[in-house]
């Protein structure tokens, strides 16, 4: 299998001489699930925005399909082929689910009802309520208004950012579930989640990040059971969780 998105060596931060990340690697392969977890202040979030160019990168490289992207601006990121779907404010509360969707494709807006077309097959539900205000959805629905409109640009790989911080316990499994559904699709993913233990169950491979590095990476079942990462990470985070 191929990387489709690989982090080589990567120094970055939001302010220069103060480093979030200090040396990470990391990689997806093509069609592969990859979970990044560790503590809180890790580096997680922040690897993310530096592969989608909000965070500056001061060294290393950031590699998709074999091409550099290291440091180019979102909107050339997502016509490469990135999609990212930030924490919060990930919808566009005043617009329509169809709205939303057709602003997931603005720069290529001929994609939109091939893409619309595999959206709503994999996620039925969004059909018979395109016509509802995004801001009138529960969390977990937000999120897969999200997750959607991330896809309407056919992306080679998805980065997710927390997608289960804040919801109820019920819609973070519905949201997993629709993470592992556009996954199963043929979509490449890269998730950060404080969810721990969940994430690994539906990975295929994952990272323990600590201090801006990429301390452990097994596949998600590997690292579950992994007495060390349970020891050092896995209780930690569980409290984390359970405080937040």
């Amino acid at each position: 299998m191929s990387h489709v998105l690989e982090t080589k060596d990567l120094v970055a931060g939001y302010l220069p001489g103060v480093n979030i990340l200090n040396g990470t690697n990391t990689y997806v392969e093509d069609g592969e699930l990859v979970g990044i977890i560790g503590p809180n202040g890790a580096g997680k979030s922040t690897l993310l925005k530096a592969v989608f160019g909000l965070v500056r990168v001061y060294s290393g490289s950031v590699v998709l399909d074999g091409t550099k992207i290291t440091n180019l601006s979102a909107n050339r990121l997502v016509t490469h082929g990135v999609g990212f779907v930030p924490q919060t404010e990930n919808v566009f509360q005043a617009l329509t689910i169809e709205e939303n969707l057709q602003m997931g494709c603005y720069q290529k807006p001929k994609l939109y009802t091939k893409r619309l077309a595999f959206v709503v097959d994999l996620f039925p539900e969004l059909k018979k309520r395109l016509k509802q205000r995004a801001g009138s959805l529960s969390g977990g629905e937000r999120q897969m208004v999200a997750m959607s409109r991330a896809l309407m640009m056919d992306p080679k790989v998805l980065l997710l950012d927390e997608p289960s911080a804040g919801l109820s316990p019920v819609r973070q499994d519905e949201t997993f579930v629709n993470v592992a559904r556009i996954n199963a699709a043929g979509v490449s993913i890269m998730i950060v989640e404080q969810n721990a233990s969940r994430c690994l169950q539906i990975c295929d491979r994952g990272y323990v990040l600590d201090q801006g590095k990429d301390a452990y990476m097994g596949t998600g079942r590997d690292l579950l059971n992994d007495p060390k990462v349970i020891q050092l990470y896995l209780g930690t985070l569980a409290a984390d969780h359970k405080a937040g």
